[in-house]
């Protein structure tokens, strides 16, 4: 039997675990949220290739995770979604969810360098740059933060560059999907990428805070974005995301006062928890659901 003190003991323990068990349901709960955003976003782009229900489109879209996982930095996404689409219409929604792609990398880009440029100001500064290495890296994700706004919200631009690739350039009727979409429906879709960026740099933070980083909330919030900027920039495939991710979270952190053990533990949780996982389950619909080969007969 459990005495008095034993039960003291586990009286004191138990607003721990009750926070313990609402922080893990709230991070997962997030990245439920963070990929139906990304699914609503090819939902919405989808619509002049194919009409998808939502939920056939959200399981496409774990789906890809599976392929993107064995893609650098997660290119191959597409790959897995686009075999829940008709055949026929599987090479347009390859360009649709390119526009997608190119929305949440853009947010990245502006985003990651605000962050970069409030570091570089305060008074922790990072010591594994010097001044000009950072604005370089500021004014190449402008640069290119401007070239991608500009395929972005002018796609027909962008389809015009892309034929002139002799292998893409077959693949003109599948492209027209480029010119179909009006500059409010491209809004939309890059309000929902913004959206979901503030999701998972607040799952980010939320997880850090939790293994006891030892860095305040404020830096946190400003460190995330420069952590997913630099982790973009670098080419990954697979497991040596994971490497990566980590390597730039205690780069960015440790001047910050951050514990690095705590910093790879976050990391390492946060990428099991929105990327490894998504991407098991992502598997199983793929060996699940019904995928056909063959276009419909006319």
């Amino acid at each position: 039997m459990v005495g008095p003190k034993g039960i003291v003991a586990l009286a004191d323990q138990l607003p721990a675990l009750d926070l313990s068990y609402m922080l893990v349901g709230s991070v997962l709960l997030l990245m439920v949220l963070n990929w139906a955003l990304e699914a609503s976003k090819w939902w919405l782009l989808l619509r002049p290739v194919e009409r998808l229900s939502f939920g056939r489109a959200f399981m496409a879209t774990i789906a890809g995770t599976s392929v993107g996982l064995i893609t650098i930095n997660r290119t191959g996404e597409f790959l897995g979604r686009i075999l829940f689409l008709s055949p026929e219409n599987r090479a347009s929604g390859a360009f649709a969810s390119a526009l997608g792609s190119i929305a949440q990398f853009l947010v990245t880009l502006v985003l990651g360098s605000i962050g970069l440029i409030v570091l570089l100001l305060s008074d922790n500064a990072l010591p594994w740059a010097e001044q000009w290495v950072t604005l370089a890296v500021v004014m190449l994700a402008a640069l290119v933060a401007v070239i991608a706004t500009t395929f972005y919200l002018f796609p027909r631009i962008l389809r015009q560059l892309l034929l002139l690739i002799p292998f893409l350039s077959r693949l003109e009727k599948a492209s027209a999907v480029l010119g179909k979409y009006q500059q409010g429906e491209l809004l939309h879709v890059l309000f929902l990428s913004l959206v979901r960026y503030g999701v998972f740099t607040f799952q980010y933070v939320l997880v850090l805070w939790s293994v006891q980083v030892d860095v305040s909330w404020g830096a946190l919030f400003v460190a995330v974005p420069v952590i997913y900027l630099l982790a973009t920039l670098i080419p990954s495939i697979m497991l040596t995301e994971l490497g990566v991710r980590g390597s730039v979270a205690v780069a960015v952190l440790g001047p910050l006062g951050a514990n690095e053990a705590a910093a790879l533990l976050g990391t390492t949780m946060l990428w099991s928890i929105n990327v490894a996982f998504p991407a098991i389950v992502g598997s199983v619909f793929m060996l699940l659901m019904r995928i056909r080969t063959k276009a419909e007969p006319r």
